[in-house]
């Protein structure tokens, strides 16, 4: 933390994330004279990378595991169990063909640009996207178990990141991981 301003440091050590063991952690410094839109910004893309971290996650374990949805990806009857796992399901000679992908690619566009975000105006902080619809009673919880809830998505996002990557490198290099199995 050599060499940034101590009005820097003190700006977002206080933030929920900068917790123990490394507390505020901005190596490449992209917090270096920032405000708090950019900070709210850059916490914005954190959570949702997390959330997609996530799902790409546990998506990976489960299908390398054998669970497949039921059925046919196709009018072709080809099953979504046929096509391979991880990398090779995009890219590959038994890939998913590009039509499909297309499909993929189509519908995240529209999460992305209709759903998954705050639409009403209505957000408690920067990842709420509950547009007034969603509640599963996070408003019957007190404002420190919110705080708690929000910094344990906050870190299960930052490790899901650091997985799905390691499973990524894994898939490349092959072998065979625990629990995970052959890659």
């Amino acid at each position: 933390q050599t060499g940034k301003s101590a009005s820097a440091l003190n700006a977002f050590e206080s933030e929920l994330g900068a917790q123990p063991p490394l507390g505020f952690f901005d190596p490449l410094g992209l917090l270096d004279d920032a405000d708090q839109e950019r900070f709210d910004r850059l916490r914005y893309v954190e959570i949702k990378h997390g959330r997609i971290a996530q799902l790409a996650f546990l998506g990976n374990i489960i299908t390398r595991a054998g669970v497949h949805l039921p059925g046919n990806i196709d009018y072709a009857g080809d099953s979504f169990d046929s096509f391979p796992n991880g990398w090779a399901a995009i890219s590959g000679p038994d890939a998913i063909p590009g039509a499909g992908f297309a499909q993929i690619v189509a519908f995240i566009g529209a999460l992305e640009l209709g759903v998954m975000k705050d639409v009403t105006g209505e957000a408690e902080f920067v990842g709420d996207f509950r547009n007034g619809a969603l509640d599963f009673g996070w408003d019957s919880f007190d404002e420190e178990t919110k705080l708690s809830k929000r910094a344990i998505e906050l870190n299960n996002g930052r490790a899901a990141m650091m997985g799905i990557l390691g499973l990524m490198v894994h898939e490349q290099l092959g072998g065979e991981l625990p629990i995970v199995g052959p890659m």
